[in-house]
């Protein structure tokens, strides 16, 4: 039975598109359907730290306070340098990929060579700074105790400067507990060792009249709490003047007075922190870290995987593969998924740095 199709357009078809619709090759068009995909798999990883950042707002990290490391410059506060250094050269591989793909346009093999191996070596260098990153997240640089509640306490001296336990905690060989076969449980069940245990911070920080203790908790809006009749407001206003004395810094982390602090401390503190992994984390809510292994980790995978390809795509047009097919469409498609992994860097680092 033969089928009657409705005929439309100029040239009485119903599709005209032929083999190269919208004038794209089928390569092309599959690299922008796995590029689609791609990209709703990021947005609903980024929509899923969002809302969780909002739910957890008061336990989030501050990015500027964990992000402040730069290569060969320990000890300098440099907030955000080195990530702005890995965005700044993520975008200029994209720049020399641009100039690949209208070199390869112009059948310009020598052009397209350099600018491909600038491409590279600028993927590389993404992907062993957010390995330098990560390994510099992992170790931290202050620590901090964590108490019953799951809650992060940093450290700070009374100029409200972040104090690393390193530089006020006691070593009490009396309470490291040392490993038997009888304990062997124990041992094992431990975890990462940290450089001091609960006991040697405590027993420095109350030798220590000008540590205080930074809750993760933000410090509210006092002037609608003290302009409010209702009764439980007041008593929130009184209990918080008894403890933080930082009452005018809306929206920035509680400070407890000295007071406050020993108490918290004491009767609250559980085990000690030192950096970030999976389960527990010096600079706020585990959930922060989680995020930031997984999505950053998968970024890098992505950056990984396109240095690879663009490697592939050099040595073919070293040895002429392309000259010789007349074309360097290759090029052009590996170029498309280096763009898409550069713009999503750029709603990554906005999402985790900036916001």
């Amino acid at each position: 039975m033969e089928a009657t199709v409705a005929q439309t357009g100029t040239e009485g078809k119903t599709w005209g598109g032929g083999n190269r619709p919208l004038n794209a090759s089928y390569g092309k068009l599959m690299m922008w359907f796995f590029i689609v995909s791609d990209a709703l798999t990021f947005s609903g990883f980024l929509a899923s730290y969002g809302f969780s950042r909002f739910k957890f707002i008061d336990a989030w990290p501050i990015a500027d306070e964990v992000f402040t490391h730069f290569p060969f410059l320990h000890g300098v506060d440099a907030p955000m340098y080195y990530v702005a250094f890995m965005t700044f050269i993520l975008i200029f591989s994209s720049v020399t990929m641009v100039l690949a793909v209208d070199a390869g346009h112009k059948m310009q093999k020598n052009k397209v060579i350099i600018y491909l191996f600038l491409t590279v070596i600028g993927g590389l260098i993404f992907v062993g700074s957010q390995a330098w990153e990560w390994a510099t997240f992992i170790k931290g640089d202050y620590g901090a105790v964590e108490t019953k509640g799951g809650k992060i306490l940093q450290f700070l001296d009374k100029e409200g400067n972040r104090a690393a336990i390193g530089d006020f905690a006691v070593r009490l060989p009396s309470t490291a507990e040392t490993h038997t076969e009888g304990n062997g449980v124990w041992y094992m069940e431990g975890g990462t060792k940290t450089s001091y245990n609960y006991e040697e911070v405590k027993a420095g920080f109350l030798a220590n009249e000008n540590l205080l203790i930074r809750d993760q908790e933000l410090v509210p809006d006092m002037a609608a709490l003290r302009a409010s009749d209702l009764e439980a407001d007041k008593q929130e206003v009184a209990r918080l003047e008894r403890s933080y004395i930082n009452l005018d810094a809306t929206g920035e982390k509680g400070i407890y007075n000295r007071e406050m602090s020993v108490n918290k401390l004491v009767n609250d503190g559980k085990l000690v922190v030192e950096g970030a992994n999976l389960k527990h984390n010096e600079y706020g809510t585990p959930l922060f870290a989680d995020f930031f292994f997984f999505i950053t980790g998968f970024h890098g995978f992505h950056v990984f995987s396109g240095v690879i390809f663009n490697l592939i795509i050099f040595f073919n047009v070293v040895i002429g593969t392309y000259e010789r097919r007349g074309h360097y469409e290759m090029v052009e498609k590996v170029g498309l998924y280096w763009h898409f992994v550069d713009l999503v860097w750029v709603f990554v680092f906005t999402f985790f740095y900036l916001v």
